[in-house]
């Protein structure tokens, strides 16, 4: 990444600053700071995991990594963001309101334990199927299932953190998850540990050393004012909650399936070598996402509050603060990957796959479609528009895999690389569209 991005990338970081310069609280922006640090810090060490993990495995034992991974992902962001957003849309609507204690917790609870119990069910039920999908790794199968009920308590406790806009709680969390996976891999470079389970194990041991900042959220709690107004008695009900989160599950699968649909695809049609290459390629949008997950993160309370209490002018303009600050970061990135991409991606992942500086420039533009997507999605999820919201990413998501599956370009690798990036502009359009017919009309309010 040029110069020029990484300072571009610093003011995606202070775009959650100038967004939290809009809230009542003083400590909004310092937090918002420290989150996006934390987590660009925590996008930096995934892409470490990965390029180390590159070099002390064989193209095989990399790529099966790399669809643990992908597949892991879906299934996390799936079944548990659902309930992180919906915890963090509903304490920050309540804390707009006045309403600072006893947040309902019982339906999210209920539904993050179910979603972990069918996962385990069916983890359970599928197991011979996904120990040959890891080429008979009984090893990899554990870590898998391990891992993905590990991040229950972890989403929900994302979510609790950000509807209280304790986003340095947040930061600390992610960073942690990213440092302590990190060091697995270190581990077998320096000859400490070897072979492709302890590369792995990283993966199981991130979400469960992300859970030692939940103590001072404990801390954190005990201090709450204890003056602040009483809750009302109306609680979230079950089908509420539960048509929010299924809604939410759905815009997640179709996301998780722009960015690893394409993994998992060619890893059944040439092999898991050809897999670990897409993988490496579509790290130049998991990197971003990472980064803006920040922005993300602070978005979606912020605009729940803002829909609450200011209204449609204080809304209109932190989305657009937002998509200036994405179409400016995108832009210098994909420049500096038509000047240096190939080099970089040859000095990281070493010499076998070549990459075309086309190719990578590409799906730099097709992350920033992605990541403008993802705000106007919070948009949607604030003003309570997830069900059509989810309809834009599913018909986003199928013609992916469509155009995946056949073959209509006969490299697989140029084949993610065009289909992620014309399914994210796509998907770009028609969530734009979704919030220009969800605003009122006004010309301030046009998306230039």
């Amino acid at each position: 990444m040029t110069d020029a991005a990484a300072e571009r990338a610093d003011s995606l970081a202070e775009t959650a600053e100038e967004l939290a310069s809009e809230h009542p609280g003083a400590s909004y922006a310092r937090g918002a700071r420290i989150l996006s640090l934390g987590i660009a810090a925590t996008g930096v060490f995934t892409f470490a995991y990965f390029a180390v993990a590159s070099h002390v495995l064989s193209a095989s034992q990399y790529g099966s990594v790399a669809l643990l991974w992908s597949i892991l992902f879906v299934v996390i962001s799936v079944i548990y963001r659902p309930v992180e957003q919906l915890l963090s849309r509903t304490i920050a609507d309540r804390r707009a309101r006045g309403l600072h204690h006893s947040h309902p917790l019982r339906i999210p609870l209920v539904i993050q334990a179910g979603f972990a119990a069918a996962f385990l069910v069916a983890a359970l039920a599928l197991k011979p199927q996904i120990v040959h999908l890891f080429h008979d790794s009984q090893s990899l199968y554990w870590i898998f299932t391990g891992a993905a009920l590990a991040y229950a308590a972890s989403y929900f406790a994302r979510g609790y953190f950000a509807g209280h806009q304790w986003f340095a709680l947040y930061g600390g969390l992610v960073l942690f998850e990213s440092v302590s996976r990190f060091c697995f891999p270190v581990a077998v470079a320096i000859g400490i540990a070897s072979g492709q389970t302890a590369v792995a194990a990283g993966i199981l041991a991130a979400p469960i050393a992300s859970l030692l900042v939940v103590p001072w959220a404990i801390v954190r709690h005990t201090r709450l004012d204890a003056e602040a107004p009483q809750p009302d008695l109306a609680a979230m009900t079950l089908r509420a909650g539960a048509g929010f989160a299924l809604a939410v599950a759905g815009i997640q699968l179709a996301e998780q399936t722009l960015v690893n649909a394409g993994v998992i695809i060619a890893n059944g049609l040439a092999g898991s070598a050809v897999a670990g290459a897409v993988f490496n390629v579509l790290l130049i949008t998991r990197a971003p996402l990472q980064l803006f997950q920040s922005i993300q993160t602070s978005l979606l309370p912020h605009l729940a509050g803002l829909e609450a209490t200011e209204g449609h002018e204080a809304f209109a303009r932190a989305i657009h603060t937002t998509i200036r600050a994405i179409a400016g970061f995108a832009g210098l990135v994909a420049l500096g990957l038509l000047l240096i991409g190939p080099a970089v991606m040859r000095i990281v992942f070493g010499s076998g796959t070549t990459y075309s500086r086309w190719g990578l420039a590409v799906v730099a533009v097709g992350m920033g479609f992605h990541l403008a997507s993802g705000t106007f999605n919070q948009a949607a999820l604030a003003r309570g528009r997830a069900r059509q919201a989810v309809l834009a990413w599913s018909i986003a998501a199928l013609l992916f895999v469509g155009w995946m599956v056949l073959p209509a370009v006969s490299s697989l690798l140029t084949r993610a690389e065009v289909g992620y990036a014309a399914a994210s502009a796509l998907l770009f359009l028609m969530l734009w569209l979704l919030y220009r017919r969800s605003t009122p009309a006004r010309p301030a309010d046009a998306l230039t």
